[in-house]
């Protein structure tokens, strides 16, 4: 289960800007874990990140750490932006079958 912890759904960015600097190597770690996933996927998956987290990689909300604000229990010990991409995308992938639907679950729900 993730949860809502963003309040200003107004003034969003029209490009994703992390919360916290990543390295060089984080970067192309990241972008290989994401390359599989289509333009429209990569947008509907940096909404729920907007949402989320203010695409704050450290956000904290309760038992929600992250940019996806995803269960620490789910992340296994290991916060780092990478293992965040993969365990979202692994989490999106089993629970909704896209980012989209996802996206589309946030809309109605709040959370995803």
């Amino acid at each position: 289960m993730v949860t809502d912890t963003a309040s200003n759904f107004n003034n969003e960015p029209t490009t994703a800007q992390a919360s916290t600097k990543l390295t060089a190597t984080q970067k192309k770690q990241i972008a290989a874990v994401n390359a599989s996933l289509s333009k429209t996927q990569m947008a509907a998956k940096n909404w729920i990140a907007y949402h989320e987290s203010s695409y704050s990689y450290t956000a904290r909300n309760g038992n929600c750490y992250g940019r996806y604000q995803l269960l620490i229990s789910y992340l296994k010990g290991n916060l780092s932006p990478v293992n965040q991409e993969k365990t979202a995308n692994s989490y999106v992938k089993g629970r909704y079958g896209t980012w989209t639907k996802a996206k589309k679950y946030w809309v109605a729900h709040h959370w995803y």
